[in-house]
């Protein structure tokens, strides 16, 4: 069964936005780290994984997916069949933006809203890893 398990957002400044979901809303930090041309960082309210993640330009094809500026990124359903929900994307007239063996297979789908797959637990094995 698919389920929403994350979403990502593109902020521009990494503190201000970490000490506001932390002090509105008690998400904890997990993990923070640089991947494919920025810094994330991985907070938690103990369900949902929330990214925040500050791109090094704006030119980056990653941070243009989602326009100039703060906005959400993407969010990530978690699914048991990568290979099956993949073929229903691209049957359904979505379109991969990242490659089917990437931790996170980001797609767009037909209305332009750009989400992503991961395999069943991922995100909880991020949790686990600092508890």
């Amino acid at each position: 069964m698919a389920r929403i398990n994350h979403v990502a957002l593109k902020v521009s400044d990494l503190e201000t936005a970490t000490r506001f979901y932390e002090n509105v809303f008690g998400f904890r930090q997990v993990k923070t780290g640089r991947s494919r041309g920025h810094v994330s960082r991985h907070l938690t309210d103990g369900y949902v994984d929330l990214a925040l993640m500050v791109y090094d330009s704006e030119d980056d094809e990653e941070a243009k997916l989602a326009g100039e500026g703060p906005a959400i990124h993407h969010f990530g359903i978690e699914v048991d069949d990568r290979q099956g929900v993949i073929e229903k994307i691209e049957a359904n007239g979505g379109v991969l933006l990242s490659k089917p063996e990437s931790g996170a297979v980001k797609f767009r789908s037909p209305d332009g809203t750009i989400a992503e797959i991961a395999d069943v637990g991922r995100y909880q094995r991020m949790r686990d890893q600092r508890s």
